[in-house]
């Protein structure tokens, strides 16, 4: 074979893994003795049968914490000036970083007050009546939105028209969509973010936890390959104790390739914008 090319490592999410799956069937076919693994790794956390995934939990952290010091200044100048505060956070399908922004909360009336997840269809009452009531609460209200937040029609608030190398589209930024939503409408003075690429470069901030997941995924691939696998990924899996635990194991690319792990319904509250408490252990 050209190059001598006998093992291929592909990190990525779900795409990545459909492509670390073709290469392993098309090499299989053609009898090149080339070995693929897939290695998981993408901040949206979509990647089924992992209990999360590489990058998820530091991005986690810092918008957990973004959250909450973003809802501290808001808090601190209400009375006078701004009200509202939107954060655009990433998650095409999934509202797995939305949902985290909720895991400083330290009591229910703490922000975000609301969390507009892909998986649930935009409703501008809805937010509108919760933003009003809010305010009226609290004097501010803090707003997280995932990035792919959908219509009830399933088309994309931020769709700019685009495709990426994928097919997928690409998307504009909702969170001035959100704002000037509830400035039209309420009037209230508002600040939006995105927070875009810094969500997952935030070496500073980064889990400890994450990043021993990281290093540990990376190393099973290693010795998948030198036992002579081919065609598995691997993944992290939930030891059944009270203290939060992991081990290593494996699944099939062909299992995981362009498969999406959304966040499930139980986990959002009834009313569609508020993460169930509860369910942090998880996150």
């Amino acid at each position: 074979m050209a190059h001598n090319i006998g093992h291929f490592f592909y990190n990525g999410g779900g795409d990545s893994q459909d492509t670390a799956n073709k290469i392993a069937n098309f090499t299989r076919d053609m009898g090149f003795p080339v070995q693929c693994i897939g290695i998981p790794k993408t901040v949206d956390n979509d990647i089924p049968f992992t209990d999360n995934c590489p990058g998820f939990g530091s991005v986690a952290k810092y918008i957990a914490i973004s959250t909450k010091e973003a809802g501290l200044d808001v808090a601190s100048m209400a009375e006078t000036s701004t009200k509202v505060f939107i954060l655009e956070v990433m998650g095409r399908h999934a509202g797995w970083i939305a949902a985290a922004s909720g895991l400083a909360q330290e009591k229910q009336t703490d922000p975000p007050h609301i969390i507009l997840f892909p998986e649930i269809p935009f409703n501008q009452k809805k937010m509108l009546s919760k933003v009003k009531s809010t305010i009226k609460k609290q004097g501010y209200c803090v707003i997280v939105v995932s990035e792919g937040v959908q219509d009830n029609k399933g088309n994309f608030l931020a769709d700019a028209g685009t495709k990426d190398a994928f097919g997928h589209k690409q998307l504009g930024g909702v969170a001035p969509q959100i704002a000037s939503i509830i400035n039209s409408s309420l009037g209230y003075k508002y600040h939006w973010a995105v927070s875009d690429y810094l969500q997952r470069s935030a070496r500073h901030i980064a889990s400890q936890t994450d990043l021993e997941q990281a290093y540990s995924v990376g190393q099973a691939a290693i010795e998948f390959v030198l036992k002579g696998q081919n065609a598995v990924m691997p993944i992290i899996k939930r030891k059944n104790t009270k203290k939060y635990s992991w081990e290593i194991d494996k699944v099939s690319l062909s299992r995981v390739a362009n498969k999406e792990k959304k966040m499930p319904r139980s986990f959002i509250k009834k009313k569609m914008v508020l993460v169930s408490r509860g369910h942090e252990k998880n996150f």
